[in-house]
Parts: C-alpha cells; structure tokens; sequence
C-alpha cells in the first residue's frame, strides 16, 4: 500500500487486513451463491475480493473518490461487482432482498443501522458487521433506553461473536472492534406496523425511569395491565427499560386488539 494513501485515521477509515476475521464475517452471514451482498465502506477491497468468488452479486460502496477509482480498476474484468462511490446515506438500498458483509464506517453505525433494519425491514436479511466495540455492547445492555435497539431485536437476532483486536486493522484504530451477526427473525408482527411500533416504543420510553405498571397506564386501562401481566410474565414493578423486545412486541400487539386507535400514540 502507497505510503501516500494511508487511510486517515479521523474518517474512520481502518481497512480490515485479518484474513481470519474475513473468513470468519463471510461464514456468519451465511451467503450462498443467489445472494445479493453489501460491502459498506469497501475501502481497498480485501473483503469485497472474498465476497465475489461466494455471492452472485457484490455492491462495493466507497465514498472515498481516491478509493473508489482503485476498486474500478481493481474489479473491472468481475462481472458480479458494482463499485458505487457515495455516502452509505445517500445510497440507493436494494428494493429487493440483499444481505451485507462489511467493515463499517465507524463514524456512522448508528445511521447504517437505521437504513439497514429500520428502512429497509423488508428487504435486508441480514449478515455480519465489523464495528466498534462500545456500539455494539450497547445493543446486548439489560436495559433498553433506545427504542431503535428495542426495534432491531424484536425483528433480528443479534449475536455478538468476538471482540477484534486493533491489530486487524491498517492504520490500527484506537478503539476495540467488535463482529455482529445479523439474522433476520420469522415473527407475527406485519412489517407494515414498524412505524406505528416504534411510535409505541419511543412513547413509552420518554420517561424510562418509570415502572411498567406507571408506564402501562398512560394507554391501557388497570384491568388491561393486570392482563399483560399475566399473560406476558411482565414484572409491573420492574423498570420500562427492562423489558425484553418480545415483552415489547406482546404489548403492542396487545395494544392493537384492545385499544381504540384513536388512543395509539403517534
């Protein structure tokens, strides 16, 4: 590599040079020669070379215009690879089912993670992502305070495999990393509902210091939180924050059958 084109360390550009955590972020995401895969934030290339030769077709976005000419030239003669130089955010996601593998811009997890398992819900299956470290943590917390975390449980299941070591990186960074497995669950909730279900979410979490049982009454009436009680194993007098997303996904299904609409929070 060019000493004149060393990542710069404050776009959060650390490509990924460890070919076990390469192998080991394909393996995860279990793709198959049908699949449609991501590469966010492509860099050099060293996953997207791995991904071509397994998926039938490999999108390698680079916002990098340096980078993105030498991934053109890098795969001009690979017909399952498309180079895209922009902004994951101003990116155009697949409007068909797609997966991705990717050592992620730091700098913008948690909008990423929003387009992936937010807006595109119906068509991302799923994957692995190389992040940092204190991100992904935060999506394992026993208490949820962030109803887009909530939200990807209760449609994923996430696993976090391994912490990585900086030494996996070129130039290192000065934060741990961390590889996230990505599955897409088979729920009952219609995806149709995910804003009308995150609207639910973030109104019960404004005041996240309540008790299920104080919480609950701002939309259901006594005899309605008794019964979720019951029928869902919901503490009433633990924290909002400590309910599971499927405890989540129950209420508000629970909410939908026996709460005039015009009482749903918007």
């Amino acid at each position: 590599m060019k000493k004149k084109k060393l990542p710069v360390r404050f776009t959060g550009q650390h490509f990924t040079i460890d070919k076990v955590l390469i192998k080991d972020a394909i393996r995860q995401a279990n793709i198959s020669n049908q699949d449609t895969v991501l590469d966010i934030g492509a860099g050099k290339g060293f996953l997207t070379v791995h991904l071509l030769k397994i998926a039938n077709n490999v999108v390698a976005i680079e916002n990098d215009t340096a980078l993105v000419e030498h991934l053109r030239k890098l795969f001009s003669d690979a017909r399952n690879v498309q180079v895209v130089g922009c902004d994951f955010r101003n990116f155009a996601v697949p409007k068909f089912p797609f997966k991705v593998v990717s050592n992620i811009p730091y700098g913008i997890t948690s909008d990423i993670f929003k387009i992936l398992m937010f807006e595109s819900l119906g068509n991302f299956l799923g994957g692995s992502i190389v992040l940092q470290l204190e991100p992904a943590q935060k999506l394992f917390s026993r208490k949820l305070y962030n109803p887009y975390t909530v939200f990807y449980h209760t449609f994923f299941d996430l696993k976090l495999v391994y912490e990585v070591g900086p030494e996996s990186f070129l130039p290192p960074p000065t934060v741990k990393s961390a590889l996230l497995k990505i599955e897409r669950k088979q729920i009952s909730l219609d995806i149709g509902l995910k804003v009308k279900y995150l609207n639910f979410v973030s109104y019960m979490l404004q005041k996240p210091d309540l008790t299920v049982k104080t919480a609950m009454k701002s939309i259901f009436r006594k005899k309605q939180v008794r019964s979720i009680s019951e029928k869902f194993g919901v503490d009433l007098n633990s924290k909002i924050v400590c309910l599971s997303a499927n405890q989540w996904k129950n209420c508000f299904l629970e909410m939908l059958k026996v709460v005039p609409e015009k009482f749903h929070p918007s």
